[in-house]
């Protein structure tokens, strides 16, 4: 299968419906990723991210329908980025049923989200970005978690309240 270079990265010449599943992934990861970012780092509760924190899952359900159509058609090339994406909207959607009743559990499941999310990125098109093509190939693999595993755990013990005497 031939490939079109669209700013550096290599892209499968897979037919329109790919093209168009693609446009639309790209779009949507994008918005997971800044609303993702601006709502682990703005103040819990607040407007803002609440604001943002409710357009994440949507945009995760977004990236994870246009993945599955680019993993049917390229299912050989994309299957283990299925498991990842279907990953990914499994935490969104636990840590978002528990916004409530269970913070831990909230902070947890959104966190690995985005750890997913930034995951399967990296695997994809890591090797085709500028310094990140220099890394070892596990690298794009471990990085996301090797950081966003340790933020997870602070904003966890941040939520800590003091025990009562």
């Amino acid at each position: 299968m031939d490939e079109i270079d669209v700013l550096g990265i290599p892209v499968p010449n897979a037919g329109p419906l790919f093209f168009t599943a693609l446009a639309v992934h790209v779009a949507a990861g994008l918005t997971c990723v800044a609303c993702g970012a601006v709502a682990a780092l703005s103040r819990k509760g607040g407007p803002v991210h609440v604001r943002f924190a409710r357009v994440y899952p949507w945009g995760l359900g977004v990236v994870w329908a246009s993945m599955a159509v680019l993993s049917v058609i390229r299912w050989s090339h994309n299957a283990h980025l299925f498991a990842i994406g279907t990953l990914a909207l499994t935490a969104a959607l636990a840590g978002y049923l528990n916004r409530r009743r269970q913070p831990y559990l909230h902070i947890t499941g959104m966190g690995l989200s985005y750890i997913a999310l930034l995951t399967g990125f990296y695997i994809d098109n890591g090797p085709h970005l500028p310094l990140w093509e220099q890394l070892p190939r596990w690298i794009h693999w471990a990085a996301p978690s090797l950081i966003g595993v340790p933020l997870i755990v602070r904003a966890i013990g941040r939520r800590r309240r003091p025990a009562k005497a």
